[in-house]
């Protein structure tokens, strides 16, 4: 391990508004936590009271939070999510790790963090049998710094003698990542290096200094572009960081520590890390509940009426109109947004169908929820309605009344308190990156649109006077066949994000899908649904292995936007019979119940499974060591497909199966004209 001086921890500040010993604060409460030893006891509580701890109050909360032992953690909250991060780089790497202990807690996820030695990155990178891939990270991350390059200059050096050892390093990255893939699992971290003003300012004159510029920039650019061959890999860009004045290096724990990116700098680093912890941990949120007056727009629409409010026209009018912006960019980009807000729904609707400088249309919005109601009970309806959890919901509002409430009644969802100042909105607002993923899908951008149809759906089925009028006429239709290859990122999604229909929670990257889907024994099945009101796009996957005689499945997942139409019966069908029909004797499924997919665990017992092996004394199934509960079906009386769903298999050819085992060779077309 490193043999450097460690980094001295950063004293409280005096000034701040909340510094320890201050009766109330949640710096306070911090402190008191861990004088009593019971910061692994309340980890789950540390989520809301982080969420309450002032920026200045950061580094010292970091340094409580890393001294608490994750198994401690574990043991007392076996259920939260936990992840194996490895950290390797250049320089002194143990100043990250309280920062790191910070995000995971903020983001209540236990982070096991393992520190590799000092400079070691390339082995530990390539060699199978080092300590950071006997660890089998979840996120390995290698912190990157400019003096990678600035300690392999000559003295006195030219920029001609930087262009070589950029390009032999991002060469040598290139290698390393693929050298990564190749010897071990989970997600390979790189970064951008930002350039030091103390190694530009060396150069006397400017035409030099821009030739280093643009070097500088040229090979952060191949690093990024990077991410374009090797999917695997994510390369976090400290540039944007460094804009808003971040500093980069400290001179003294640079020289003296060998720690040659700033605390500040880490910190924010660290905050990216986490977000992608929280993604590989399935956290990621889906919908942006937001507040009216004084958020969307300035004023009151009560008092002032639509023509008094401050949408442009006004600097205060322009910073709600830019918050508006951002709002309808990340609703194009999947997030489903909402309108939660004390008023009347008439105003509001004409507001926002009629003012002529709204950036926000109705079309933006997959729900209004406008109304007199607590706004923790519309938040809970809402999620509801959508089919969510409600920890997939990011709240924000300027009152800090109505956050404190909601953080009270509903501390799962993500609050983000506004203030006074509208300029200040969009910083708060991506602050935390909530809806931040490794790729977007052409399923992301039209979840808004699906979503919004699923209303009418819904009034469709009020017309019924049973379900199975509304299923018979809602004219379901299922493909299901072998993954391709452009699906791969959308099946990897499904496994990040699906938290309710999700049988056994296994995280898994495109790479593994991919992986996975081209292995001999295995195979990743991708689900498509559409209906009457259009296609719902690929909503589901199976993966199953086979051996011997048996086929097992793996994992199965189901889009909550699908749920109780038959498509996930007409999946398992589909499978079963599949499986008898290559020779096997047994399906074997695995179930392994996390905190929110409890409402599936009978789904297999329910579809003429019954437990596997012999009787171990569990009623319903056999467990193995990571609490998987096991299921059989003999396959003699395979169920057939649900009478009111049309199914088309693709697994080698295509044909469409009727209820009663016949077949109709043909392909569907979706009402968007496309094949189903």
């Amino acid at each position: 391990m490193s043999s450097v001086p460690e980094v001295p921890v950063p004293a409280p500040s005096s000034a701040s508004p909340s510094a320890p010993g201050t009766p109330g604060t949640a710096a306070d409460e911090l402190l008191a936590l861990h004088r009593g030893g019971r910061l692994a006891a309340e980890f789950p509580r540390l989520r809301a009271l982080l969420a309450r701890l002032p920026e200045a109050d950061s580094a010292r909360a970091a340094q409580l939070l890393s001294r608490v032992d994750p198994a401690d953690v574990l043991r007392e909250h076996p259920a939260l999510p936990s992840l194996t991060v490895a950290v390797t780089g250049h320089g002194t790497l143990s100043p990250l790790v309280p920062a790191l202990a910070l995000e995971g807690a903020r983001h209540g996820i236990v982070i096991r963090t393992l520190v590799c030695d000092f400079d070691s990155y390339v082995f530990d990178l390539t060699d199978p049998d080092s300590p950071l891939h006997a660890a089998r990270p979840d996120l390995a991350l290698c912190l990157l710094d400019p003096m990678i390059v600035v300690d392999e200059l000559p003295t006195p050096w030219r920029p001609a003698d930087v262009e070589a050892v950029l390009a032999e390093k991002t060469a040598l990255l290139d290698g390393l990542t693929i050298r990564f893939a190749a010897a071990g699992t989970g997600t390979l971290v790189l970064n951008t290096m930002p350039l030091p003003r103390t190694l530009a300012a060396q150069l006397v004159d400017h035409r030099s200094r821009a030739r280093l510029g643009a070097l500088w920039r040229e090979a952060n650019t191949r690093l990024l572009r990077l991410t374009e061959t090797h999917p695997e890999l994510v390369v976090l860009d400290l540039d944007p960081i460094a804009a808003e004045g971040v500093a980069v290096t400290d001179p003294r724990l640079s020289v003296y520590a060998k720690a040659h990116l700033s605390p500040a700098m880490l910190s924010r680093y660290a905050r990216e890390a986490g977000h992608l912890a929280r993604l590989v941990a399935g956290r990621t949120r889906k919908c942006l509940a937001v507040d009216l007056d004084q958020t969307l727009w300035g004023g009151v629409l009560g008092d002032d009426g639509a023509e008094g409010i401050e949408v442009a026209d006004s600097p205060r009018g322009e910073a709600f109109r830019a918050f508006q912006k951002v709002v309808k960019q990340l609703s194009s980009q999947g997030v489903l947004v909402a309108a939660v807000s004390k008023n009347d729904l008439e105003p509001v609707r004409e507001v926002v169908a009629g003012h002529p400088e709204m950036v926000l249309r109705e079309e933006d919005f997959v729900r209004f929820a406008v109304n007199w109601k607590p706004k923790h009970e519309n938040l809970r309806e809402l999620a509801e309605d959508l089919n969510l959890g409600v920890e997939s919901m990011v709240f924000v509002d300027d009152s800090p009344y109505e956050c404190g409430l909601v953080r009270h009644e509903l501390p799962d969802v993500a609050v983000v308190p506004l203030d006074e100042e509208p300029a200040g909105h969009v910083g708060k607002l991506l602050r935390d990156g909530w809806f931040d993923t490794r790729e977007l899908t052409t399923e992301d951008r039209a979840r808004p649109a699906l979503y919004r149809s699923e209303a009418e759906r819904k009034d469709f089925l009020h017309t019924f006077d049973s379900l199975q009028d509304y299923l018979r006429e809602l004219g379901v239709r299922v493909r299901i066949g072998p993954v391709e290859q452009r699906d791969v990122p959308r099946v990897a999604q499904l496994t990040l994000r699906t938290n309710q229909f999700n049988l056994t929670t296994r995280r898994l990257q495109p790479a593994a899908v991919q992986e996975l889907a081209a292995a001999p024994d295995t195979e990743v099945l991708a689900v498509h649904a559409a209906d009457r009101f259009g296609g719902n796009g690929l909503i589901g996957a199976v993966f199953t292995r086979r051996e011997g005689a048996t086929v097992h499945i793996d994992n199965f997942l189901l889009s909550c936007r699908v749920f109780a139409r038959g498509v996930e019966q007409t999946a398992l069908a589909s499978v079963l019979r599949r499986a008898r029909a290559a020779g096997a004797r047994e399906v074997v499924a695995a179930f392994r119940e996390s905190p929110k997919n409890a409402k599936v665990r009978g789904f297999y017992p329910q579809n003429g499974f019954g437990p596997a092996g012999e009787d171990d004394g569990e009623p319903d199934g056999d467990r193995d060591r990571d609490g998987s509960r096991f299921y059989r079906h003999d396959l003699v009386s395979v169920p057939p497909t649900p009478g009111h769903v049309l199914l088309t298999e693709t697994y080698e050819e295509t044909h469409t199966a009727t209820p009663d085992g016949s077949r109709v060779e043909s392909c569907v077309e979706t009402s968007e004209g496309k094949t189903l």
